[in-house]
């Protein structure tokens, strides 16, 4: 059966979302100090989540980028103290050098939006790492993936 660490992959797992951004879309920004996510990220895992995914910049759609440095001055001091704590943790980035530097800090899973398709340097930094990997898919950014979303069929066009 596929496994990371301690996750069993041959049943449902729970990952929880937890944006440490000032405009995240599924909470207002409320988890965007260190120890408000790391409070949040140990609810979640009381609650039944498996894996915390901590993100630093907002995908909402409209949402302007963030310099690599300020995603990672916003996700490396959660993910180094839920990695203290032995809680599973992925780095919902699109950026190599994050998610080079949340692996460092103890994340096991890289999860891009962009399906390693916006830095061309994720697929080696993931593949370096040893690292569990998630590929979402969108088109275009998240300044513009709502702009004029076309697909002829939804699960072919996202499955190539």
């Amino acid at each position: 059966m596929p496994r990371l660490g301690s996750l069993d992959f041959s049943r449902p797992v729970i990952m929880g979302i937890l944006n440490v951004t000032p405009d995240s879309f599924s909470d207002g920004g409320t988890h965007n100090t260190r120890d408000a996510a790391v409070e949040h990220a140990r609810k979640m895992i009381a609650d039944g989540a498996e894996i915390s995914d901590i993100g630093g910049e907002s995908t909402r759609p409209g949402a302007d980028p963030v310099p690599a440095n300020e995603e990672m001055a916003r996700t490396i001091p959660v993910i180094e103290a839920l990695a203290a704590e032995d809680i599973t943790v992925s780095i919902d980035t699109m950026k190599a050098e994050v998610a080079k530097a949340a692996i460092s800090a103890g994340a096991k899973i890289i999860n891009d939006v962009s399906a390693f398709t916006h830095d061309s340097a994720m697929l080696k930094t993931a593949a370096d790492s040893g690292a569990g990997a998630i590929l979402m898919h969108m088109q275009g950014e998240p300044r513009t993936m709502q702009a004029e979303p076309n697909y002829n069929n939804v699960v072919s066009d996202v499955a190539a």
